[in-house]
């Protein structure tokens, strides 16, 4: 646990949604807070109990009434005094509110994400859980959902913490052994397992990293994108997934430009689609600056959609001056189907199709929409089966995994001094403590607490 924080202002803000709203929540955190109560001329609540009041200005006149929540740190969700209005949630109320607290000296509003902050800094979070919680709060899915709350409440913690904890005590036997080996109750020479356990460890570790990127799906929506020839289908495609009109139909080629994106949630999946500039030679700078995009918004998806009208043979998939196998999966779609024979048609794939599909009779769109929604789907069947195996979520913890697994394997060669390997066991423990918010991470907390919303 953190040592607690100094903070020498008070802080509060709205810590629910906008107003004007049935309830608001006013939250008030720092070393001071208890004097919120003062101000409205308020009886202390017994702890973490509610308490029907009646808030007063300074002259004694009534601004709302409404439930007072007294949390005395550090059992608070920032490890600080915390006091909490339940109040009606009109703007007027609020701004008599906050006219009266903005008047105490060293109180302010809190900045976004200040309270979330100050529970890190508490120690009553580690950075995992700060990170589940802010993807708890944007999530839009059920599996966004239980995914951030999984982590939110420590179970990508206590699996990195573990095996922090196994290498600080495989560094401890090490040191000890140098420092301390002419002494009974200190074994002899540890060298022999060093190489075993940083071996064992590096393989699980691996093993956590070899997840296809399933939890930073989850998080990010899988990313799918439809390329193709000019008048493919994609824009068409598009707009019949999303059930509206993103992007401009014409028989015109080179109608888009640019990269078009909707995101649909397919079985509590998040889907991000994308429509790109039709593939053909051009000499319009234009153009050719949109299929530069196409190409770039291929590479970083998790899954290409290859258009194919049914009238065109063929599928395109390649750039100009590119190798195919830098891509991700592909899924071949043909088009334009009610253009085929009756025999033809149907939605049955043919040939080197996969899905056959068409938008004027909305033949295949329901298999090409349960095929999304299957590639991007995680099975999350409940806690135990997350907490015993949590997905990583973002690529900062897959880099310092990374980092910890290539130290794990130099402390694993028995070729090297037991010094240098020592060295390494550290490298490999601060790798996993950087994920945790245990050292070194300053130069991302701005971005993290950053992403928060006022009042959390």
């Amino acid at each position: 646990m953190n040592t607690p924080a100094l903070f020498t202002e008070t802080i509060f803000a709205l810590a629910s949604g906008q107003t004007p709203s049935g309830v608001a929540v006013v939250r008030v955190s720092g070393r001071d807070a208890r004097s919120a109560l003062d101000v409205f001329h308020v009886k202390q609540p017994e702890p973490r109990h509610a308490q029907l009041s009646v808030l007063t200005d300074a002259d004694g006149r009534p601004l709302d009434q409404g439930l007072v929540f007294w949390f005395p740190g550090p059992a608070s969700f920032t490890g600080e005094d915390v006091v909490e209005f339940h109040l009606h949630g009109s703007a007027a109320v609020l701004d008599a509110v906050f006219q009266q607290l903005g008047t105490l000296r060293n109180w302010r509003m809190a900045e976004a994400g200040e309270f979330t902050r100050r529970a890190f800094e508490n120690g009553r979070m580690d950075l995992t859980e700060v990170e589940g919680l802010g993807d708890l709060l944007a999530a839009q899915t059920e599996a966004q959902r239980r995914q951030a709350l999984n982590q939110y409440t420590g179970s990508l913690r206590m699996l990195y913490d573990g095996w922090r904890q196994a290498l600080l005590s495989l560094r401890a036997a090490v040191e000890a052994d140098f420092d301390f080996s002419d002494e009974e109750d200190v074994p002899g020479s540890v060298a022999e397992f060093v190489s075993g356990d940083a071996l064992s460890l590096s393989r699980q570790i691996e093993s956590h990293l070899n997840d296809g990127r399933r939890g930073e799906i989850i998080r990010n929506g899988l990313r799918v994108v439809l390329v193709g020839l000019p008048n493919a289908g994609k824009s068409s495609l598009l707009n019949a997934l999303a059930q509206r009109d993103v992007a401009i139909v014409t028989d015109v080629p080179g109608t888009t430009r640019d990269v078009l994106s909707v995101s649909l949630n397919l079985n509590d999946q998040l889907i991000n689609i994308s429509d790109t500039a039709g593939l053909r030679d051009s000499y319009d700078v234009v153009e050719i600056e949109g299929m530069r995009r196409a190409e770039e918004a291929a590479r970083s998806a998790d899954l290409i959609l290859s258009l194919c009208p049914a009238d065109q043979p063929g599928f395109h998939v390649a750039f100009r001056d590119s190798d195919e196998g830098d891509f991700p999966s592909i899924l071949k779609v043909r088009t334009k189907c009610d253009l085929l024979p009756d025999s033809d048609a149907g939605g049955t794939p043919s040939g080197d199709t996969d899905i056959d599909v068409s938008v004027r009779d909305g033949s295949g769109l329901d298999k090409l929409m349960s095929e999304l929604a299957r590639f991007g789907s995680v099975p999350i069947t409940g806690q135990s089966d997350v907490t015993t195996s949590p997905l990583i979520t973002r690529a900062r913890h897959r880099l310092a995994l990374e980092r910890c697994v290539t130290s794990l394997q130099s402390a694993g060669d028995d070729q090297l001094p037991l010094e240098i390997r020592v060295e390494y066991l550290r490298t490999a423990s601060d790798s996993l403590g950087q994920i945790l918010g245990r050292i070194d991470v300053e130069d991302i907390l701005g971005h993290i607490f950053s992403e928060f919303c006022i009042g959390k």
